[in-house]
C-alpha cells in the first residue's frame, strides 16, 4: 500500500494492544540528514471544548507502529512518550 505524507493527518492512531483511540496524526518528526520518520504526532485533546487549553501531545516512536490500513495506524501504547509542546517564538 502507497501513502503520500499528507494522507497521514486522516488516519486515526489505535492501540493494538486495547483498543484505545489517542486521535489523529498531526505531525511527523522526521530526521533531516537521513530521511527517516522518527515519531509520529498525535496533538493532545482540547479540554473543556478548548477553554483550559491541550493535553500534552503524544510522540509515537516509529518502532512503535506496527499496520498502515486504509483510515487508520495500529500502533503499540507501551512505551510512547509524551513531550510538552513546543512554544512557537
Amino acid at each position: 500500500m502507497e501513502t503520500r505524507i499528507a494522507e497521514l493527518r486522516y488516519k486515526e492512531v489505535i492501540s493494538v494492544e486495547d483498543g484505545s483511540r489517542f486521535g489523529y496524526v498531526g505531525d511527523m518528526e522526521v530526521d533531516l540528514e537521513s530521511g527517516q520518520v522518527r515519531a509520529l504526532v498525535v496533538p493532545g485533546r482540547l479540554r473543556l471544548f478548548g477553554l483550559l487549553g491541550r493535553e500534552e501531545d503524544r510522540y509515537i516512536p516509529w518502532s512503535a507502529v506496527r499496520r498502515f490500513g486504509e483510515d487508520i495506524i495500529l500502533v503499540e501504547q507501551a512505551g510512547t512518550p509524551v513531550r510538552p509542546r513546543r512554544r512557537r517564538t
